[in-house]
């Protein structure tokens, strides 16, 4: 959710600002869509593995992207579908 509103909020602030909070919304659209799969998997308990690697997946990938921002560098996050441009 946090990620919809910072790139609504901020998608008109230049191109970097708009193509970072791009990529932040499409990590989260990615993770909340394996989350789903993940919880009808519980019962046969490999979706809280998948659910515990998404997660896990979903922090780093984010830590990284602010840390490549911060530098100014775009960084497009691996195994992640464009979904929003």
């Amino acid at each position: 959710m946090g990620s919809l509103i910072i790139y609504l909020m901020f998608k008109d602030r230049g191109d970097f600002v708009r193509k970072n909070a791009a990529n932040s919304l499409n990590v989260q659209i990615i993770t909340g869509i394996i989350l789903v799969i993940s919880v009808p998997l519980m019962f046969v308990l490999v979706g809280f593995a998948t659910y515990a690697i998404a997660l896990v997946w979903a922090f780093v990938v984010h830590v990284i992207g602010a840390m490549k921002a911060n530098k100014g560098e775009l960084w497009n996050p691996p195994m992640t579908p464009q979904f929003v441009k």
